[in-house]
């Protein structure tokens, strides 16, 4: 079995405001990219968080690739419990949308948020319950994925725990890849 945490930026971290932003597009093609290589190679569980961003994009891709690759699980786990619960109402619907897709979820701490230290649970829990990580982060461009990537960091110091990072190089790649494809008529819908 072989557990895979993916994680990233923010949506606001990446300047995408809604779902037909072509930001999202390329970032979604790059995921699929990548997830599809990691299935091939073995990877059989996706286990993200519910932060809007990468995190909820990465579990959308999980579910969608799960049509091919039906031995795919995708779960999110949440930080502490009543996650989500602050944000504006389209933004909670679309976090319950996903929980109830995905073949797992739970919170790692039961209790709404009361300090930082749930947070550090959290990111234990992540990098002892998986084998490998992957961010969407590059430490150029330093924001929220640093504390993970700070943390994933000085865990693999001492033990076999492979970070890969999908850096700003990474997705431009992949935006000319996708331009690419959509100029030789390749219909993504």
């Amino acid at each position: 079995m072989s557990r895979l945490w993916l994680s990233g930026y923010r949506s606001y971290e990446l300047n995408v405001f809604g779902d037909q932003d072509d930001k999202l597009k390329v970032i979604k093609f790059a995921l699929t990219n990548y997830l599809t290589t990691q299935i091939e190679d073995g990877m059989d569980w996706l286990i993200t968080g519910g932060q809007l961003g990468i995190e909820q994009w990465a579990a959308e891709v999980g579910l969608v690739l799960k049509k091919t690759y039906p031995e795919l699980k995708v779960a999110i786990m949440l930080p502490y419990g009543e996650f989500g619960g602050r944000w504006n109402e389209n933004n909670q619907a679309k976090l319950q949308t996903l929980l109830a897709q995905v073949d797992f979820h739970a919170p790692v701490s039961k209790q709404p948020y009361e300090n930082p230290q749930q947070l550090k649970n959290y990111q234990e829990f992540m990098v002892t319950h998986t084998d490998a990580a992957t961010l969407v982060y590059d430490p150029d461009n330093p924001g929220k994925p640093t504390y993970d990537y700070d943390l994933i960091k000085n865990f693999s110091d001492t033990h076999p725990y492979p970070l890969t990072l999908i850096d700003f190089d990474w997705l431009q790649e992949s935006a000319n890849e996708y331009a690419e494809k959509q100029n030789n008529g390749f219909n993504f819908e």
